[in-house]
C-alpha cells in the first residue's frame, strides 16, 4: 500500500497542503526543482505524513496553528514553522484555492479535547481486525 493511500479526506488535503509548502520552501532554500531530490525535505514530509495519520482528532483535525495537541517533536515543529512562515505567503500564486482554504480553516475556533480512538491509524487498525 502506498503511503499516500493511508490518508483520506481532510487529512489527505492537509498533507497535500504541507507538501505544496515544502515544495516552495525546498525550491528556494535547497535549490531543488522537486522535493524528491532533497533528502531533508523527503524526511520531513514522511514525518508529517506519520503525524497526520496519527492525529488524535482524525478527520476533524484543526490547523496546526490552532491545535492544542503538539504532536511534532520540538526540532520538527521548528522546521514546520520555518517552512510555513516562508511558504505560506507564497502559496497564493501557485495554489490559490489551497491557500484560501487553509486561511479560512485557521479562522475556526480551537477544538477541545480530542475524542478517543478517532485517529486515522486507529480507524484503519480497527477495520483490519
Amino acid at each position: 500500500m502506498a503511503k499516500h493511500e493511508l490518508l483520506s479526506g481532510k487529512l489527505l488535503y492537509e498533507y497535500r497542503t504541507i507538501a505544496a509548502m515544502v515544495q516552495i520552501y525546498c525550491k528556494a532554500h535547497h535549490h531543488n526543482t522537486t522535493v524528491d531530490q532533497c533528502e531533508e525535505c523527503v524526511t520531513f514530509l514522511a514525518y508529517a505524513h506519520t503525524r497526520l495519520d496519527r492525529c488524535p482528532y482524525g478527520q476533524d483535525k484543526p490547523t496546526c496553528n490552532k491545535c492544542p495537541v503538539h504532536c511534532y517533536k520540538p526540532h520538527m515543529k521548528a522546521k514546520a514553522r520555518e517552512i510555513m512562515i516562508f511558504a505560506g505567503p507564497r502559496m497564493l500564486l501557485p495554489h490559490p484555492v489551497m491557500a484560501i482554504r487553509h486561511l479560512l480553516a485557521e479562522r475556526s475556533a480551537a477544538p477541545g479535547k480530542p475524542p478517543s480512538h478517532v485517529s486515522n491509524r486507529h480507524i484503519r487498525k480497527s477495520q483490519e481486525s
